[in-house]
């Protein structure tokens, strides 16, 4: 397992699970359809953020979401 910040761009892994305290961060992540089970993409990866494909959106997250993110290798 790793999280989302080692992930080769244009592979989907699916999530294992979210690490992370934050009720708030928790609750956005769901709010994008990320969560345990799902599958997700990463489509380009800057310093800062990272661009995922999670269901049928594109979203830009930032380092620290990425981080939170735990997928299957």
């Amino acid at each position: 397992m790793m999280d989302l910040t080692k992930a080769i761009e244009g592979k989907e892994y699916i999530i294992e699970r979210i690490e992370t305290d934050d009720e708030e961060l928790d609750a956005f992540l769901f709010s994008l359809g990320c969560y345990s089970g799902e599958p997700i993409t990463v489509i380009a990866r800057k310093k800062r953020s990272c661009t995922v494909s999670i269901k049928d959106g594109r979203y830009s997250i930032d380092r620290e979401l990425a981080e939170a993110i735990i997928v299957k290798e």
